[in-house]
């Protein structure tokens, strides 16, 4: 039988999430390892009634309070769109403003579902390597910026790596992309860990976008949300290629509870520094070699073969962590990171499985 399918999606290769984690200490895909406090969660849950479920979404009052949150002013609901996860985002932004043929500059290794939608989309996916120091040199991804260029993307901090960049930077980046006329994606997941922000930027020039999600601190994953922060027209024009009803109405009343707690904000963003600081410290102790990846993870090199300790902890302790193929960084593994309490869960078995 013979039928027609686009060729792009017929020739990408997919390689998708591990199944069945849930019975796991999960430390390999950067969510919150423990969630919300119980106490909210069940809070939030009584409020939907059958009449909710009922009801389409309606994501307006969510957009609302997000400005608010913000910044009240300075930022409007024009600003936002709300989308079915970053990854729905990272979708619209690249179907909205690439062009068939045409070139999407990244950095590599970064988040794979740029690369994926490129090949999805049939753009012409251009990734920029980071040097072996794990340093990423600016004049390499600007040089990378051709009149065939129609989207740069920025992780601030990017994920596996956890670089960050400067306001000179991103400066730099913004005026050659002005040249060629060219959008500028800042990736922000990692935000609410690193606690500088270009959204000033996504607000006042006319080709930057800011992405968000809700899955990393705000601990939503199951949920999906995610936003998109730019000048009304950007937005606008996204918003024509959006879905009427992708973003569900349990996420948004979830952010929104959120939204207006900040004291528990603050107390997930306490929570996950001391974590990070406790876990560092252990493991600098015990004489391995760490890197601080700015956003909720960190990069250990065990003593034994990254691949052989991931398989180990899965097997053994039923703590997954990432690890890695490719040559720069095959030797190390990236964790996530919760509280000391799962932090501790993480370095007992760890210590354990990679004696020396």
């Amino acid at each position: 039988m013979s039928f027609y399918v686009d060729e792009c999606i017929k020739n990408t290769i997919r390689v998708f999430p591990k199944q069945n984690r849930y019975n796991y200490y999960r430390f390999d895909m950067n969510e919150n390892p423990e969630g919300l406090p119980e106490k909210f969660v069940k809070s939030v849950l009584a409020e939907i009634t059958p009449e909710f479920l009922a009801t389409y979404p309606e994501p307006d009052r969510f957009t609302n309070k997000y400005a608010d949150f913000l910044g009240g002013g300075r930022i409007t609901t024009d600003n936002i769109l709300a989308t079915n996860g970053s990854d729905m985002a990272i979708r619209y932004v690249l179907e909205t403003f690439g062009e068939r043929g045409k070139e999407v500059v990244t950095v590599t290794p970064s988040f794979e579902m740029y690369g994926v939608n490129c090949n999805i989309l049939g753009l012409r996916h251009i990734p920029v390597a980071y040097e072996r120091d794990m340093t990423i040199k600016i004049e390499k991804i600007v040089e990378a910026i051709s009149e065939n260029t129609r989207i740069i993307v920025l992780l601030n901090p990017n994920n596996p790596i956890g670089n960050v960049y400067s306001e000179d930077e991103l400066t730099k980046v913004i005026g050659r992309a002005k040249e060629v006329g060219a959008v500028v994606v800042v990736d922000e997941a990692y935000h609410y860990f690193y606690d500088k922000t270009f959204i000033n930027y996504a607000v006042s020039e006319e080709n930057v976008i800011v992405l968000r999600t809700f899955s990393k601190l705000m601990s939503l994953a199951a949920c999906r949300l995610g936003v998109i922060i730019s000048n009304p027209q950007m937005i606008h024009y996204v918003k024509n290629a959006k879905l009427t009803f992708d973003v569900n109405s349990i996420a948004m009343l979830f952010a929104e509870r959120l939204l207006e707690h900040p004291e528990l904000i603050s107390e997930l963003i306490e929570t996950e520094k001391e974590g990070k600081r406790y876990v560092l410290d252990v493991l600098a102790e015990n004489h391995y070699w760490c890197k601080d990846c700015r956003g909720n993870f960190i990069f250990v090199k065990p003593n034994n073969p990254a691949q052989e300790v991931a398989d180990r902890l899965e097997k053994e302790k039923r703590v997954l962590v990432h690890s890695y193929g490719n040559e720069l960084l095959k030797d190390y593994l990236r964790v996530s990171v919760g509280s000391k309490n799962a932090m501790k869960i993480f370095l007992d078995a760890f210590l354990e499985i990679d004696k020396r």
